[in-house]
């Protein structure tokens, strides 16, 4: 832990020095786009950036010399916004060195490299490298295209920060070598690939002397933890359960499957882990599920929620779900809506199915029209604010102790999340910041609840 911390200040005193000393240093402008995953990674990335005498823009019009681009693609709305995202920096910072990077880069690198203005483009093996690329570029201005085939991405990159946000997110894993019918994750982000419990912890560690009291556990499909090292998830979370100074951990999202009885049933005796869990579901119909090529059948999925409802009755639960994919017939839409409004879950995540080039399910022949797509999504979105308006009103006038997060800069109402998730805002008030305070859950304004603190 000594060597840990003189490291720690030996960096800060270089920073120091080269804020004195350099009176033209870069900065970085990020753009991060889709999963939490993406969101650790960038803020590493801008982290070893911040060790090398390069920092991020602090205001939304500094001019940067440098833009990352950390992209997204699960969807062809996502690709797009990508695309968008990177031409409008390329306008606005014509000077500026261009780097992409992340799933859509992986997928379409060669189409990204040929946009005028882009200069760096980093497939996800390399992600852990864009510092090395960048401090190149610099050196002697040489474009890069460097995208390695998925078959091939072998490298686990760690990652463990907050950004400018108050919880960190620690990546404990990375790849998927599930082949759903619809997902081209697998082809972006490799094989299943995970850190040793030691390393992860470690980074816990350093959280905790940062002054961290909520870790995110994040990863492409964290249930799959350990198949690379011999180790398994439960033991990963009993492992971060022992380290000082962390208040709190959450789960970010496990498969049905992977989410055994022995994690659900840890968990409600956990002093750290919250009564928090998020599962993707993608449909509520056994026919839609076997076209999608998921591991579970939706009893097996109803089995895991109510376990959760028996140890842990106060816990929240968010659900991923897919509306108008290929196969679903209006009956089997209506099928799953039904299961799904059975469960008793708090939130779902919907989002509408997107055609993805080279996917087995392009193959299924029933097409949901788009419009259809979009009224699939409206009720399911419709049923999420009515169950998880109905959660927190059973929380009405009960204690709660709350996270408090930082707000954006000028802003006089702060927000932060109960243990079960819930989203409390309060007036600012800046020593709460960071700090777990017991709240009396008031009134409840767009799903969110008011509090006086």
């Amino acid at each position: 832990m000594f060597l840990l911390v003189c490291g720690r200040l030996f960096v800060t005193l270089r920073i120091f020095l080269q804020l004195m000393t350099d009176v033209a240093l870069h900065k970085v402008k990020f753009v991060t786009l889709g999963c939490k995953l993406n969101f650790s990674e960038s803020a590493t990335i801008g982290q070893q950036l911040l060790e090398r005498g390069i920092a991020t823009t602090a205001k939304d019009d500094e001019e940067p010399d440098i833009c990352v681009v950390n992209t997204c693609s699960v969807t062809s709305l996502a690709d797009r916004k990508c695309r968008q995202s990177i031409r409008n920096l390329i306008r606005r910072y014509p000077d500026a060195l261009v780097v992409v990077t992340g799933c859509y880069a992986q997928l379409q690198g060669k189409t990204i490299a040929e946009i005028p203005g882009v200069d760096i483009v980093l497939g996800n093996e390399q992600k852990g490298e864009v510092v090395d690329y960048i401090e190149r570029w610099l050196s002697d201005k040489h474009n890069a295209l460097v995208v390695t085939p998925h078959k091939d991405i072998r490298h686990f990159s760690p990652s463990c920060e907050c950004g400018d946000r108050t919880r960190y997110f620690l990546k404990v894993q990375d790849g998927c070598d599930y082949y759903c019918s619809y997902c081209t994750i697998p082809l972006a982000r490799g094989r299943s690939r995970s850190g040793t419990i030691a390393s992860l912890v470690e980074q816990a560690q350093d959280v905790a002397q940062r002054g961290g009291k909520e870790i995110v556990i994040t990863g492409v499909n964290i249930g799959d933890f350990g198949k690379n090292t011999g180790e398994d998830f439960l033991d990963l979370l009993k492992a971060l359960d022992t380290v000082e100074g962390i208040e709190r951990y959450r789960i970010s999202s496990i498969e049905p499957d992977l989410l055994t009885d022995e994690i659900i049933d840890w968990s409600a005796t956990s002093h750290a882990f919250m009564p928090h869990f998020h599962i993707p579901l993608q449909c509520g119909n056994d026919e839609v599920l076997r076209l999608m090529r998921r591991h579970y059948t939706r009893d097996l999925f109803a089995s895991k929620v109510e376990r959760i409802h028996q140890v842990m009755p106060h816990a929240f639960i968010g659900v991923d779900v897919m509306v108008g994919t290929r196969g679903e017939t209006p009956e089997y839409f209506d099928d799953s809506l039904q299961f799904i409004a059975s469960l008793g879950v708090q939130h779902l995540h919907v989002f509408p199915y997107s055609e993805r080039p080279g996917t087995q399910a392009l193959r299924i022949p029933y097409i949901v029209p788009k419009a259809e797509r979009d009224a699939r999504v409206s009720r399911m979105m419709e049923l999420s604010d009515r169950q998880q308006r109905q959660f927190i009103e059973r929380f009405l006038g009960s204690e709660r102790p709350v996270l408090f997060e930082q707000p954006p800069h000028g802003n006089k109402v702060m927000h932060g999340f109960t243990d079960n998730y819930i989203r409390v805002n309060a007036p600012y008030r800046a020593e709460l910041v960071n700090t777990v305070t017991t709240v009396t859950l008031g009134s409840i304004i767009n799903n969110d609840l008011s509090v006086d603190i």
